[in-house]
């Protein structure tokens, strides 16, 4: 392969530090709801989900019933911490540059809310790729299902299996790896936890960088091991 298809850049947790923050608000609404959990269990467990998908994995595992208030309690708290405290991961800036092809952005976030924080970052003027929200699309279905994945690369003409894809979560691995794409796992994120790295090697990352300046390196590597595999 001389060249990818498309790069498919997760936003929260890998563009901007937002992951944390999210779970911050989460963790205190659930507490507060009878779901003791701390901020940094519920990044390490949930991460990559949206709050309505979380909220139904705690009342299967917890028998808890959960109102559905919360949904809009907490999408409204987030983004009133995001608005104030939402950073970029550092590095990011850069490493758009420095991406030679077609790239995007493939999220479970609401689209209003990836753009405001790309605006607030400064990222948003270095992206020149669309932004795809995956509760947006037709079928509406979030990460871990391939949806998103699939529809930015027929949106591309792109080949999944000449696709790369950035991802910090086991779930957004799930999807992509189910849409036949590669990935490369992301733990710079102020979320990321000890064994994060080999956690997303477990879920199918091909590798994992810490940092935004070895992301062209690692993709230049992986085409030519693409070649010589």
């Amino acid at each position: 392969m001389d060249k990818p298809d498309l790069i498919i850049f997760d936003c929260d947790g890998v563009l901007v530090d937002s992951e944390i923050i999210a779970a911050r608000v989460e963790a205190e609404l659930l507490t507060e709801a009878g779901f003791e959990i701390s901020a940094e269990e519920l990044a390490q467990t949930y991460a990559g989900l949206t709050f309505k998908d979380i909220l139904l994995r705690i009342e299967e595992i917890s028998g808890l019933p959960l109102q559905a208030t919360l949904i809009d309690k907490a999408e409204a708290a987030v983004d009133r911490r995001l608005r104030q405290d939402v950073r970029a991961v550092d590095g990011v800036r850069e490493a758009i540059m420095q991406v030679p092809w077609p790239c995007c952005i493939c999220s479970n976030s609401p689209s209003d809310r990836i753009r405001a924080m790309l605006e607030k970052t400064g990222i948003l003027p270095l992206f020149k790729g669309p932004v795809f929200s995956a509760p947006e699309l037709p079928t509406g279905r979030t990460k871990p299902a391939p949806d998103v994945f699939q529809y930015a690369a027929k949106e591309f003409g792109a080949d999944p299996a000449r696709t790369f894809v950035i991802e910090d979560s086991v779930h957004g691995i799930a999807g992509a790896r189910a849409a036949g794409m590669r990935v490369i796992g992301f733990t710079g994120g102020a979320h990321s936890y000890p064994g994060h790295a080999d956690v997303l090697m477990e879920a199918g990352a091909e590798t994992v960088i810490r940092r935004w300046a070895d992301l062209k390196g690692v993709l230049d590597a992986l085409l030519h091991w693409s070649e010589e595999a």
